[in-house]
């Protein structure tokens, strides 16, 4: 999801401004509509959808008017291909609480990568974690509610902090046990808060430590979405366009 579609219109379809276009993507289970910005009389642009699975979807591009019925002008197929990032989240999100799994993680920090790898790698799996569709008793800190904030062990929020993910950092706060992982110590007594100050995170140590603490800057560009039941909006910052999904 949120990456940038361009669609180029043919001669006839070039229209007066009073147009709107819209894209309707159909899958086998949900729906989504975005609104498109004009850049030209000839091309459009919006984003993809952050879909819930792995498919060829049809698309279609309508055009609507006031007064007037709504037309679609063309259908094409839209293929939503399984990547790397959305493997990484999967991975991630079934191994919350896994011990051996996360401590397997570890072996990432050794390697120190470029902070440009790192921020492609913090945007990207935030993304793709957003797009999951997580079970409702999912939790950051493993299905066993029963262990204690006293018993050492590694966290989610550990392997994000460790990384300097601010992105999944910020998401992982948003879900149930977030807020538990940061007073968590691991086996050498580290928390994700501690971890933070020793790396010289420093946003990221505001993010875990301030209570009132907001979105992540450089999140700005990309999408807020709002949900509603079996319904969700979301609005792009940087195109400044719409997208309504729904359950099929």
């Amino acid at each position: 999801g949120d990456s940038v579609i361009t669609v180029e219109l043919t001669e006839e379809d070039k229209v007066e401004d009073d147009v709107v276009f819209y894209l309707v993507f159909t899958g086998s289970t949900v729906q989504h509509c975005t609104s498109t910005r004009k850049i030209n009389p000839g091309s459009l642009e919006t984003i993809s959808p952050g879909h819930d699975c792995c498919e060829t979807v049809k698309v279609a591009l309508c055009a609507s008017r006031e007064g007037h019925p709504v037309l679609v002008v063309a259908e094409e197929s839209f293929q939503f291909v399984q990547d790397e990032a959305y493997d990484a989240a999967q991975f991630l999100a079934t191994c919350a609480g896994n011990q051996q799994a996360l401590n397997f993680t570890r072996f990432l920090d050794r390697s120190r990568p470029p902070a440009a790898d790192v921020d492609f790698l913090d945007e990207k799996v935030a993304l793709a974690f957003r797009h999951l569709k997580l079970p409702a008793e999912w939790n950051v800190l493993g299905a066993d509610q029963s262990l204690t904030e006293n018993i050492p062990r590694e966290t989610l929020m550990h392997f994000a902090v460790r990384l300097g993910l601010l992105r999944l950092t910020w998401f992982l706060l948003q879900q149930p046990g977030g807020r538990g992982a940061l007073s968590i110590h691991n086996n050498e007594g580290a928390t994700p808060v501690s971890l933070a100050l020793e790396r010289g995170y420093q946003k990221l140590h505001q993010l875990l430590t301030e209570e009132e603490a907001r979105e992540p800057d450089s999140w700005s560009t990309l999408s807020h979405t709002v949900h509603s039941g079996d319904y969700s909006v979301k609005h792009h910052r940087g195109l400044d366009v719409y997208m309504l999904t729904a359950e099929a």
